[in-house]
């Protein structure tokens, strides 16, 4: 036992002075240049190491350099910085001349992906096809890097004339094997317009390719967004995703990705072509879409529960000056595609949701803007030029849409209940409610359904005020507390905000309605004249009843829509329409009763 412990004692202190004269006889320095040249070739970028490289043996044996910087030919700044590299080394490989790293270790270290990094060449350069390389002078040192770290780092990007964007706290670790697969961990977050975005994910990429070309495999991504107009809760999920970088032509391609956003899931792909004309296409599909959640969007309806779904205000944005309206639009080709099974916008569940569309350089054209709410449907196709006036053009067709889900979207009185069903168009030079409230003009047929104005009976109050004005009339016992119509149709104009109802007719059990309304949405007014014929109900006289029964009464509800007001002038109509009818009876009477003229004879 005393032998084998002495043994042991004395193999350890070989290796340990092995380990020293190995360290004092190589001096890191001798393959500085190496490294300045592999890196150069294999990446095309150049790396400067400020002052000496010096061992550093425990607890692992690695090398220290001072300031380093990574640069791209011809570029203004460096495209990685740091004040200090730890180089982890494996020891054996020393022995046959292989500096082979475990580990580069950056810490603090400051990227930056801008214009300024860019590599600037004085002509245009071809790129040599992925995985070829050219041929290496003879040297004594083999190099090869198994695991990169960087550690509360900074990444500075901007792209064009785009505000600067700082991903802050990098935690990243790539790790490499034989076959080019590089295993990636990253943690970081950000901070932009009032909000911060924190993530991180775990990735397999594949660099066979590379620099041509890479593949990455996102096993699992996590984050989580928080700030200026989002639920106080944020928004967060987790997900996978496969894509490719290329680099000529510059492209990126998510061939497929599965996200959820809090009760939102999210799958499809993506990809984009960069360029000066930058190319998109999408292809989004959803089981759950809920844009309430994700844009932090309140509605009446949620308003009013008492419910304590507070939403941050949102940002404000500074600009030297306002950028132009549809900008993005007029310099970029996209195809975009969107099916969701259940969609919620401001409290509207739309089920069957779907949308297609296409835009060439600031001409958008939507083929399909569709979805069933409730037993309705709504088709809203359109195109916009932004470079005309009015840019924007609608073709809505409604079918049996719920007047109560309309009503509140534009700003109107939800006393209304029914289904609208509208076909027309419409145009307008900015897409937002309130532009469409103020600003757009167009045409429609409409025609309403079983329709119920609540808290009005207008049946009662002509058939009441015909009985104040006339003993030969009752009022039946019970009245109900709304106005029903089973149809009525006719024609709307739209004009910056006055919508005028033409052409209106409807009828029901029990009465029958014609006439015209108008409506200032801005000002939220409307004054609509109806002439309305009561069919039924009626108790009485037997010729007054028929009477009243082939009167049209005109009534007119008018005044804010909060606060409305109406008019009947049943009192005037109906005597002027007895005296009518007394007139004619005296002069049916005096026909019948009128003497006969006496006929003179004639001599022969």
């Amino acid at each position: 036992m005393r032998r084998l412990f002495t043994a042991l004692v004395i193999l350890l202190v070989v290796l340990a002075a092995g380990m020293t004269a190995l360290v004092v006889l190589i001096n890191p320095n001798d393959f500085r240049a190496y490294m300045v040249r592999q890196v150069e070739a294999r990446t095309g970028y150049r790396l400067n190491l400020d002052g000496d490289l010096r061992w550093h043996v425990w607890p692992q044996l690695s090398i220290l350099s001072g300031n380093l910087s990574v640069s791209a030919p011809g570029a203004a700044a460096p495209l990685i910085s740091a004040e200090n590299m730890r180089l982890d080394v494996k020891l054996w490989p020393l022995l046959s001349h292989q500096l082979e790293v475990k580990q580069v270790m950056l810490k603090g270290a400051v990227i930056r992906l801008t214009s300024d990094s860019d590599a600037r060449a004085a002509g245009p350069v071809p790129i040599a096809p992925g995985g070829t390389s050219s041929p290496e002078p003879e040297t004594p040192w083999r190099f090869d890097i198994n695991r990169v770290d960087v550690a509360d780092s900074l990444l500075v990007f901007q792209r064009g004339n785009a505000p600067v964007l700082n991903v802050r706290d990098i935690n990243l670790t790539m790790e490499s094997d034989s076959a080019r697969q590089v295993r990636v961990s990253l943690s970081s977050r950000f901070n932009r317009d009032q909000r911060d975005l924190s993530f991180s994910l775990n990735a397999m990429l594949n660099m066979q390719n590379y620099p041509q070309q890479i593949g990455a495999d996102v096993g699992s991504v996590s984050y989580q967004l928080q700030g200026a107009g989002l639920p106080t809760e944020g928004i967060s999920g987790k997900g996978t995703l496969r894509g490719s970088y290329q680099r000529q032509p510059e492209k990126l391609t998510i061939s497929q990705f599965a996200l959820s956003a809090n009760s939102s899931q999210l799958n499809g792909s993506l990809s984009t072509t960069f360029g000066a004309t930058p190319e998109y296409v999408l292809d989004l599909q959803s089981e759950k879409l809920d844009l309430d959640a994700l844009l932090g969007l309140t509605h009446a309806a949620s308003s009013s529960d008492g419910g304590d779904k507070t939403v941050i205000a949102k940002p404000v944005f500074s600009h030297d000056q306002p950028p132009e309206p549809y900008q993005g639009l007029r310099s970029s080709i996209a195809n975009v595609s969107v099916a969701a099974n259940t969609l919620i916008y401001r409290g509207m569940t739309v089920n069957q949701f779907t949308l297609r569309g296409s835009n060439q350089r600031g001409k958008v054209r939507v083929t399909d803007f569709s979805g069933q709410v409730g037993e309705g449907r709504f088709s809203l196709p359109g195109s916009m030029d932004v470079g005309a006036s009015p840019a924007i053009t609608i073709q809505p067709t409604l079918k049996a849409m719920e007047l109560s889900t309309l009503l509140p979207l534009f700003g109107l009185p939800d006393g209304l209940q029914g289904k609208l069903s509208l076909q027309g168009r419409l145009s307008g030079d900015e897409l937002s409610r309130q532009a469409l409230l103020s600003q757009w003009r167009g045409t429609a047929s409409v025609q309403f359904d079983q329709l119920r104005l609540s808290g009005l009976n207008v049946q009662q109050l002509i058939q009441q005020a015909a009985a104040r004005s006339n003993s030969g009339v009752q009022t039946p016992d019970d009245y109900a507390r709304y106005t029903d119509i089973r149809q009525m149709s006719g024609d709307a104009t739209l004009n910056a905000g006055k919508l005028d109802l033409q052409s209106l007719a409807g009828q029901s059990e029990a009465l029958t309605v014609n006439g015209d309304g108008q409506f200032d949405l801005p000002a939220q007014r409307c004054d609509i004249n109806l002439d309305v014929r009561i069919t039924q109900g009626w108790k009485g006289d037997s010729q007054l009843v028929q009477l009243l029964q082939d009167t049209a009464i005109p009534f007119r509800l008018y005044g804010e829509f909060g606060n409305l007001n109406y008019q009947l002038q049943v009192e005037q109509l109906l005597r002027k329409r007895l005296q009518d009818e007394m007139k004619k009876r005296l002069n049916d009477w005096a026909e019948k009763n009128q003497p006969a003229s006496k006929t003179p004879a004639t001599g022969m």
